[in-house]
């Protein structure tokens, strides 16, 4: 999004064609930019912006439409943003407050404050806001729309969320001021940063090598994941997963130049005990929780998660979908308002059928622990996979899983 508004011509190597990902570059496109894709690589040049003459469908991406609608709340026009049933059924009120008393207007037309979503730019002024929830969306939202804001604007956070963007707009040249859980910017009024183009490389998502670190814990076995991200705003899990009893050797890669750190994650044999997940860890740990609980069916004892009931927000009402799939398989499980308790150490009951949910990180997780089922099992409502992930399912081939696909599920 920000290539699109550099000028010149920008290189973003080890780009995700994913779902949501091309998405969002449909999106610029129909702002103005020009983008070319390459399987290893996408180019962004950046044109004016131009009223789109059309909805901006974002698909899954909730991240997308959450961070594009802070951009577009400077824009002297009106501009709709909606998605699929998924996306259209999370808050969307969590970003109009604070978008509207920077000075934008912002309608949402679906229920309960919903996308659709028509934004309406105005002349935006800085802000201090304090966030009702910790949400990295909602700060970046923000954080967009104050760059071409007049005066300063001040995010405090109830705790440490992930910092991608502030990473991103130091690394342009952007000072963004972090003091504990405030982040302060000061806007650039209408006209907005001056940004030239440049090229970046994008690590391995910690999210997707989460599925195959606790593959590895489930199975007894080693696994090793290279050119990951390792942001320690993003890397809770691998902490889970240590009070867990995992055996964990991170080694970061050295480059004074990286925008994001990286390196490679390995995975030892090691028997799992149960853990408690919540607290300061859960902003950071939110992606990760579907697979953390299926660590936990896998592991001696009790996982209790806590503190998550943003986890009913999501693609899906995730604590309920984990914990009626993991009982259909076999574990015990409970649900808590915001959480689940999981009792590991079961045997993985086979032959059942699975609903996903149409949830992509559900569908992952199912699929890690039906690899110790003694017998098939069935997921339904996969298709979303390829909104984050769309070489899941040849990994997981490429592993020795046996993996069979019936196209009228």
């Amino acid at each position: 999004m920000l290539a699109a508004l550099a000028t010149g011509t920008s290189r973003l190597t080890g780009f995700l064609q994913s779902e949501d990902c091309r998405n969002t570059l449909q999106a610029i496109e129909a702002l103005g930019a020009l983008v070319e894709s390459a399987p290893e690589f996408v180019q962004v040049t950046s044109r004016p912006w131009e009223c789109p003459t059309h909805p901006l469908d974002l698909g899954n991406s909730g991240t997308s439409l959450r961070l594009l609608a802070g951009l577009l709340a400077a824009r002297p026009w009106t501009t709709e943003l909606t998605g699929d049933a998924s996306l259209r059924s999370r808050p969307m009120r969590r970003i109009q407050e604070p978008l509207e008393l920077m000075g934008a207007r912002v309608e949402l037309a679906g229920p309960d404050g919903c996308a659709p979503m028509r934004i309406t730019g105005g002349a935006l002024r800085g802000i201090e806001y304090a966030l009702p929830v910790a949400s990295a969306q909602v700060k970046s939202c923000i954080l967009l729309a104050a760059l071409f804001a007049e005066g300063e604007t001040v995010i405090a956070e109830p705790l440490p969320t992930r910092d991608h963007t502030e990473r991103l707009l130091q690394a342009w040249g952007i000072t963004v001021r972090a003091d504990g859980q405030r982040i302060t910017l000061r806007g650039y009024g209408p006209h907005g940063p001056d940004l030239e183009a440049r090229d970046w490389t994008v690590p391995g998502d910690f999210s997707s090598a989460a599925f195959w670190l606790v593959a590895a814990a489930v199975l007894g076995t080693s696994v090793t994941v290279e050119n990951t991200g390792l942001n320690p705003r993003r890397t809770a899990l691998l902490g889970v997963l240590k009070r867990m009893g995992a055996d964990l050797t991170v080694s970061v890669k050295e480059s004074d130049s990286a925008l994001e750190p990286s390196g490679t994650i390995t995975v030892h044999r090691a028997d799992l005990r149960g853990a408690e997940i919540g607290g300061a860890e859960i902003p950071n740990l939110i992606d990760e929780l579907p697979i953390a609980a299926v660590a936990g069916a896998a592991a001696k004892g009790t996982t209790v998660i806590r503190d998550a009931r943003e986890l009913r927000f999501k693609e899906s009402d995730r604590i309920s979908a984990m914990v009626a799939n993991l009982r259909a398989l076999g574990i015990s499980a409970d649900e808590r308002e915001d959480g689940l308790i999981v009792r590991g150490g079961s045997t993985v009951r086979g032959n059942v059928e699975l609903d996903c949910r149409g949830d992509h990180r559900i569908a992952m997780a199912l699929a890690i622990l039906a690899l110790r089922a003694a017998a098939p099992v069935g997921l339904h409502g996969i298709a979303g996979v390829n909104t984050s992930y769309p070489e899941f399912w040849k990994h997981l081939i490429s592993l020795g899983a046996h993996v069979a696909f019936d196209n009228r599920h």
